[in-house]
C-alpha cells in the first residue's frame, strides 16, 4: 500500500504586528525614526484605565515590557518609552493585503488572526521542493512589498508549525518536524506549549509537570483526572499530535455563532462566563434548529482597548450541547483573557456535520446524558415559550 504524502504546512506570523504597520507607515510619511529599533509600543490612553501595551519593540522588550501590562507599568520600568495610538483601519489594510501576496504564493490558506496564517504547501512539492528555501522567498517577498518582517513556521502540521514560528525572532524561518521534538520542544518551559495558559500551567506545576517534554512523557490519564479534556488536548500537542487540516477561508465560514457587546466591560470571569453561557444557550439552539452538529467551538475576546483575541479547539465528539459548548468556550476563555476590561464576547462554532455522529461512552453515563437531555429539552421548551432570558444557570468560578 502506497504510504499517505507527508504534509508541508507554513505558519506565518507578523513580527510585532501592530508596532511594525505603524512604524512603515510613519517611515512612508517622513518620520526619521524607526519604531522598531528604539524603545516604542503601541498603547491605548494613558490617561485611562484601560491603557495597555498592545505591542512593543524588541528594545522595549529588553526593559522588561510586556504586551497587556499598563502603560504606566511601562513607563516606569522605561521613562523613555515612545508610545504611539493604535491606528486599527490602518492595520486592517496591512493584513488584507499581506493575505492577498500570501494567498497569492499558497491558495490553500487560513488566516487565523489580523497578523497569522497557515499555508498548506502538501500539494506544492515541485514548485517548492525545499521548503526552508521557499519560506525564504516568501518572506523577501513580505519585506520587499511591505517593509515588515515576519516569522516562518515548518512543519508537518498546524500546531508544530505555529510552535516552530514562536522560536528566535524577528525575521526567521524555523522547522519543527515530529523527530525534531525532542531537541527542538521538549526542553522548553511547558507555558510555552499552545494552548496552556496561566491556569492550566499553575496546574501543571502543581503535578511538578515543568517542561513540554515532562508533559508529553506524563500519562494522559492523570491529566484526564486534573484537567479532563483539555489534558488530553495539551498532551497530545506536547507529543506533537495535531491532525486539523489547514481551511481555507470559504470552508472556515461555514459555521454558527454568535457575539455581543457588552454594555458595560466585563472585568471578572464571572462577569464574562455568564455572558458566555448565554451565548453557547443561543448557538445551541440554533445548532438545533437546524439539525446540526458541531467538532470544533472558538471563544473571541475583544478588549477595552480594542485588541482583539480568539483561540478554537476540537470538541470531544461533534455536539449541539449547551452544556458541552459552554464547558470548552470557557476552558478556551481560562487561557486567553489576560485581566484586562472586557468589551465583547463571542462563541463561535465549526466542523458542523448534519447527522448524528456515533459517540462511545461507558453505562455508567448513561443516566447523567439522559438527565442531562431531559432537563436541555425542558429548558428549550421554556424559551420558545418565554424567550431566552428565562433560564438563568449559574457559571464555575475561573
Amino acid at each position: 500500500m502506497e504510504r499517505a504524502e507527508r504534509r508541508l504546512i507554513f505558519h506565518i506570523d507578523v513580527n510585532s504586528a501592530f508596532l511594525s504597520w505603524s512604524a512603515v507607515e510613519k517611515l512612508k510619511n517622513g518620520d526619521a525614526r524607526d519604531l522598531r529599533e528604539i524603545p516604542a509600543a503601541i498603547s491605548g490612553d494613558m490617561a485611562s484605565r484601560h491603557g495597555v501595551v498592545l505591542a512593543k519593540s524588541i528594545p522595549a522588550k529588553a526593559f522588561g515590557i510586556s504586551t497587556g501590562e499598563p502603560v504606566a507599568h511601562a513607563l516606569q520600568k522605561c521613562p523613555q518609552l515612545v508610545l504611539e495610538p493604535p491606528d486599527h483601519e490602518l492595520y486592517r489594510s496591512y493584513s488584507r493585503r499581506l493575505m492577498e501576496l500570501l494567498a497569492s504564493f499558497c491558495p490553500k490558506l487560513e488566516q487565523v488572526s489580523i497578523d497569522e496564517c497557515f499555508l498548506d504547501l502538501t500539494g506544492s512539492r515541485e514548485r517548492f521542493p525545499n521548503p526552508v528555501a521557499a519560506a525564504a522567498s516568501l518572506k523577501d517577498a513580505v519585506r520587499e512589498a511591505f517593509g515588515f518582517t515576519v516569522n516562518v513556521g515548518i512543519s508537518s502540521n498546524k500546531l508544530l508549525a505555529k510552535m516552530a514560528s514562536d522560536f528566535e525572532k524577528p525575521d526567521k524561518t524555523h522547522t519543527l518536524f515530529p523527530e525534531e521534538i525532542p531537541l527542538k520542544m521538549w526542553p522548553l518551559p511547558v507555558r510555552d506549549l499552545f494552548m496552556v495558559g496561566r491556569s492550566a500551567a499553575a496546574t501543571l506545576g502543581k503535578l511538578e509537570i515543568r517542561t513540554i517534554g515532562d508533559l508529553a512523557h506524563t500519562d494522559p490519564k492523570i491529566l484526564e483526572s486534573h484537567m479532563k479534556s483539555h489534558g488530553r488536548l495539551i498532551w497530545n500537542y506536547a507529543n506533537g499530535l495535531d491532525d486539523s487540516p489547514v481551511q481555507p477561508e470559504s470552508a472556515a465560514r461555514k459555521g454558527v455563532g454568535n457575539s455581543v457587546t457588552l454594555a458595560r466591560d466585563a472585568e471578572t470571569a464571572p462577569e464574562a462566563k455568564q455572558t458566555l453561557r448565554a451565548l453557547c444557550a443561543q448557538v445551541s439552539s440554533r445548532l438545533k434548529r437546524h439539525g446540526q452538529l458541531a467538532g470544533m467551538v472558538s471563544t473571541e475576546i475583544r478588549y477595552a482597548s480594542f485588541l482583539n483575541v480568539s483561540h478554537q479547539m476540537q470538541l470531544p465528539a461533534a455536539t449541539d450541547d449547551e452544556a458541552v459548548l459552554f464547558r470548552h468556550a470557557c476552558l478556551l476563555f481560562d487561557e486567553l483573557w489576560n485581566g484586562e476590561p472586557i468589551r465583547l464576547l463571542g462563541v463561535r462554532t465549526s466542523k458542523l456535520s448534519e447527522e448524528p455522529e456515533p459517540v462511545q461512552m461507558s453505562l455508567s453515563d448513561l443516566p447523567r446524558l439522559q438527565k442531562e437531555r431531559k432537563a436541555e429539552k425542558a429548558a428549550e421548551s421554556l424559551r420558545k415559550r418565554f424567550g431566552d432570558g428565562i433560564i438563568q444557570k449559574g457559571c464555575p468560578p475561573r
